[in-house]
């Protein structure tokens, strides 16, 4: 069997062949054909975080002897403390780089996770045995920078991680190395998720990483059939269609991006956020101050006995407990502050003129396309 490995100065057989040992050269270096390997690490975020915990467990563990380097390349943060892995690569004293730079140390092999970054061909070609990435979804669905929430999103029943190779110019389009599935928890909402998948993906790598030329050698192309892609989710995802989304849309919006982006809408040309949407009992429903109100989607209604908003969608009804309208109020504050003085001075008014309106956010201008960045050396 062969395994076809990179170098700086172009493909080369690792074993086999002509029955004799090669000896290519990578910043004079010659290529490990096993472990220990060093490894140059690429991630920003909680996800990437605990896939590098695994490999700094690996590096510390002495026994196995599958890691003898490890350092970390990041992106800038607006933030003192930096990003979920600048915070760990300093507290376990490893040394860190912010992108673009990838430091100038000897490689075997990188590895990205959530980073977010467009990898030149000739900073892949440096690494003898290319760019692993992690990435949480079973490729070829949910190619793209937010697989997790469009999981959510679009109400999946299984999810997973696949280990595959970085591929220059395109994202997620890289040979399969290991792909494995897990069933999506009922209601769960993405940040759940993405702690059961980061496990899931941190201990793949490893096992990767244990026999990584036979898993190079045994990768697999990702089928033509099934692509979806993931694009970044923005202010403009958190925005309810209440003429148009049906309560467990909804739902699912809220379990995708709400711990993120709160949802939005519109109520009297007021931009409100609603923070805290609960299931509504149908006991709820069937009561007849309901029943006989006279509503559209987007109205609201405000149920004493539950101390929640009753909002209508399409098909259904959703409760919020909590708003941020200016401050947050629960929905006690909002009734006694808003609608209830609203209705006092419409009190001819039905639920269909006092409701929540879909908000629509203008569209962002589109920036120009960034060059890719090449590095010249590593």
């Amino acid at each position: 069997m062969r395994v076809l490995v990179r170098c700086c100065c172009g493909h080369l057989p690792v074993g086999g062949g002509a029955g004799r040992r090669p000896s290519p050269r990578w910043r004079g270096a010659q290529v490990r054909e096993k472990p220990p390997w060093r490894v140059l690490f690429f991630g920003t975020d909680q996800f990437a975080r605990e896939t590098l915990r695994a490999l700094h467990a690996a590096r510390e563990n002495k026994e196995e002897e599958l890691i003898e380097k490890l350092e970390v390349v990041t992106v800038p943060s607006p933030s003192p403390k930096g990003l979920p892995v600048k915070q760990y690569a300093v507290q376990s004293q490893l040394p860190v780089y912010e992108w673009p730079d990838v430091g100038s140390g000897e490689y075997d092999v990188g590895v990205v996770a959530s980073f977010g970054r467009l990898l030149s061909e000739a900073l892949i070609l440096k690494f003898p045995y290319g760019i692993l990435n992690v990435h949480p979804s079973c490729l070829p669905r949910w190619r793209g920078p937010a697989p997790i929430i469009h999981t959510i999103l679009h109400g999946d029943t299984i999810a997973g991680v696949t280990i595959m190779q970085i591929k220059p110019k395109r994202f997620d389009v890289g040979p399969i190395l290991k792909q494995e599935t897990v069933p999506v928890p009922p209601k769960s909402t993405s940040k759940e998720l993405e702690a059961v998948l980061s496990r899931l993906g941190a201990n793949m790598l490893i096992s990767v990483l244990k026999n990584l030329p036979e898993s190079l050698n045994n990768g697999r192309q990702q089928p033509a059939e099934g692509v979806t892609h993931a694009p970044k989710i923005s202010a403009a995802t958190s925005c309810i269609k209440w003429e148009e989304q049906t309560s467990e849309q909804i739902f699912r919006l809220y379990r995708a991006v709400g711990n993120i982006i709160p949802l939005q809408t519109l109520w009297m040309d007021n931009t409100i956020k609603l923070l805290d949407l609960v299931e509504v009992d149908s006991s709820i429903l069937s009561d007849s101050k309901l029943t006989g109100q006279a509503v559209i989607p987007g109205s609201v209604i405000y149920h004493k006995q539950s101390q929640i908003l009753l909002v209508c969608c399409k098909d259904d009804w959703i409760g919020v407990r909590s708003v941020m309208l200016k401050k947050t109020l629960t929905a006690t504050d909002f009734y006694n502050g808003y609608l209830h003085p609203w209705y006092q001075k419409n009190s001819q008014a039905q639920p269909s003129q006092c409701r929540f309106q879909t908000l629509r956010l203008p569209p962002k201008k589109k920036k120009q396309k960034k060059k890719i960045v090449t590095i010249s050396s590593l």
